[in-house]
């Protein structure tokens, strides 16, 4: 990769994101909302992995493959209870989930 083409995975980062904010903020279904997580995780994976581009130890892309490996983890562990609670409550969006366990 030459010094030419850093700004573009930037401005691609960036864009994934502040896309994944824009989700998050907007959005009321928790699926929306994990979906915007992971744009943001996505976003910060692809900086270190272009960073590390600069290190001679790759220390980037080892922290960029750990995040993915938690990305996973914590995706597994959110729709789990999620579904846990949608079999009790049949409510997915964020709102209504506030209502019923008031």
């Amino acid at each position: 990769m030459s010094e030419e083409q850093l700004p573009y995975y930037l401005y691609f980062a960036a864009l994934l994101f502040s896309s994944g904010v824009f989700v998050v903020l907007t959005k009321r279904a928790s699926i929306f909302v994990l979906m915007g997580v992971e744009l943001m995780l996505n976003g910060a994976n692809i900086v270190l992995a272009v960073f590390s581009q600069y290190d001679p130890n790759l220390r980037g892309q080892v922290l960029a493959i750990f995040a993915i490996v938690l990305t996973v983890c914590e995706v597994s562990i959110a729709l789990a209870i999620l579904l846990n609670i949608y079999r009790k409550t049949k409510a997915s969006n964020l709102d209504e989930l506030t209502k019923v366990g008031n």
